[in-house]
């Protein structure tokens, strides 16, 4: 009978979140290095057969969970960030405007950062690599700070986080890839023109929503248009009346179920015999450098700009060695990141080489980001 009281707690506890993607983390990647024959990594990427063939849909659990279930996740940060826009830390123009110019200075300065390594030959094509950010894993590792985390600091990491996967989508669509479908583009627009119709006309009914939310979705899907933007898309759209109801159903399944799964899903990574023979690659340290040098000090130097030319105004209750803080825990760059290294490189050891360059990035980025925002002060922040 205590068990149940025990589960209450974790689930409250803030830095639950964290804790289990970590752990997530180590399982997965031991069971794909430990496991021979890669069965692991295969119980994730095998594809599996559809009751139909006319419908296209993710065919392996990991698309499954990419595209479709973190759509959902996408979807409750949207709520969040909609909600604060409305009536928290981001009611104003210039605050907003705030996490736009930030994410905007930590995509352009890795991007750069790689480009001075990797200029010459074919790989220069990987410098979409390091300008996005995980936000499932960022804010994982923010969590652990428990109350040490302002939640103005969680927002604007959220904030940042979402803008830059719209901006690696974008680089995707227009950089990456082969074709867009644009029948798909136009019903995806319709169905949000929809939407917004039933917004002006102040309809509340949720289920209605989400019924549109699930046609918005398989649009986008098949447009060549990384799925989960639907997500924000469609939290944008609900009435601001609902937001919290949505919210306070979302919690728990998405923080306990869809975080942990995707973090299982994607860190089946076989390491190479002699992982050390990588970090002679300009390559890794591109990618390397653009995370976790080129993220903070491009999402400082932006937001530090921002306000001396008081373009846009500093978050509530947050100083800018706080801003460094969550600037380096943008730099854990973690799906996105990998999903380009596929479409960016075709040779496959340079592909392992991103990969692995990206996972050694985030994991330094999420240890220093924790340990920068644990130990600059020894009060704690508050909530």
């Amino acid at each position: 009978m205590k068990i149940i009281p025990s589960i209450k707690f974790f689930i409250k506890d803030s830095r639950a979140i964290g804790a289990l993607l970590i752990c997530c983390t180590a399982i997965s990647l031991f069971a794909s290095n430990a496991v021979h024959n890669n069965i692991y990594s295969a119980f994730w990427t095998n594809k599996f057969a559809l009751p139909f063939t006319l419908i296209h849909f993710p065919a392996t659990l990991q698309h499954l969970i990419n595209d479709l279930l973190m759509s959902v996740f996408f979807f409750f940060a949207g709520l969040e960030i909609k909600r604060e826009i409305l009536t928290g830390e981001l009611n104003t123009f210039k605050k907003s405007l705030m996490p736009v110019i930030s994410a905007a200075g930590g995509m352009l300065l890795p991007a750069v950062i790689y480009l001075a390594w990797c200029h010459n030959g074919d790989n220069f094509m990987g410098w979409g690599i390091p300008m996005a950010t995980d936000i499932a894993f960022s804010l994982g590792v923010l969590s652990l700070l428990g109350k040490r985390a302002l939640l103005s600091m969680r927002i604007f990491l959220t904030a940042i986080a979402i803008i830059d996967d719209m901006g690696g989508i974008l680089t995707i669509a227009v950089f990456y890839a082969g074709h867009l479908q644009w029948i798909y583009l136009l019903l995806a627009a319709i169905t949000v023109v929809v939407l917004l119709t039933f917004n002006f006309l102040k309809v509340t009914y949720i289920p209605l929503y989400l019924f549109a939310g699930i046609f918005l979705w398989y649009f986008i899907y098949n447009s060549g248009i990384h799925a989960t933007i639907a997500g924000v898309m469609l939290a944008f759209t609900i009435p601001s009346s609902r937001i919290d109801t949505l919210e306070r159903i979302l919690r728990v399944p998405v923080n306990f179920i869809i975080l942990p799964l995707f973090a299982l899903a994607n860190t089946a990574i076989a390491l190479p015999g002699n992982v050390l023979s990588i970090m002679t690659s300009q390559v890794y340290y591109g990618i390397f450098t653009g995370l976790f040098l080129g993220k903070p000090l491009g999402i400082f130097l932006a937001t530090y700009i921002a306000v001396k030319t008081k373009i846009a105004d500093m978050p509530s209750n947050m100083t800018m060695k706080q801003v460094l803080g969550t600037g380096i825990l943008a730099g854990i760059g973690f799906t996105v990141s990998i999903f380009i290294t596929a479409l960016a490189f075709t040779d496959p050891v340079t592909q392992t080489t991103a990969k692995l360059a990206v996972i050694f990035a985030s994991l330094s980025s999420g240890i220093a980001g924790y340990c920068y925002l644990r130990f600059t002060r020894k009060k704690k922040y508050g909530t």
